[in-house]
């Protein structure tokens, strides 16, 4: 029988260590790709700019892939009704600093801030 989270949550642990282990050797596979196999300068201008490229992609999709699925992770436990509870009766000032607190868990990006937002739509939250 497999352990508290089931095959899933093994899937998710391999899959976190491979995205580790990927991201911590980018720079390395960068650096092979343009000065190795591609047998650019590491002094040009050209080299660098191709470096900072073949780097920089994969990190910032990795990054995004981490946040959505932290966020989709985050959803599924913090349901809108769960937060609507939380900030149902309080007056706007409480339930505005409440509000932002709960922001703080999520990044400051619109690739969570969007979807945490239609889900607040959906649930049926408004302005006052």
């Amino acid at each position: 029988m497999p352990g508290l989270f089931g095959h899933n949550g093994l899937r998710a642990g391999l899959g976190l260590v491979a995205w580790w282990v990927l991201y911590r050797f980018l720079q390395s596979i960068a650096d092979f790709l343009t000065f190795g196999l591609l047998n650019l300068s590491r002094e040009s201008h050209l080299g660098s700019s191709v470096s900072f490229f073949v780097y920089e992609v994969p990190k910032v999709l990795m990054l995004l892939v981490l946040v959505v699925f932290g966020v989709g992770i985050l959803r599924s436990f913090f349901t809108a009704e769960r937060t609507r509870r939380l900030l149902a009766g309080r007056r706007e000032a409480a339930g505005n600093v409440l509000a932002a607190g709960l922001g703080v868990v999520t990044p400051f990006c619109t690739c969570s801030a969007i979807p945490l937002f239609l889900g607040f739509v959906e649930a049926g939250f408004r302005s006052a």
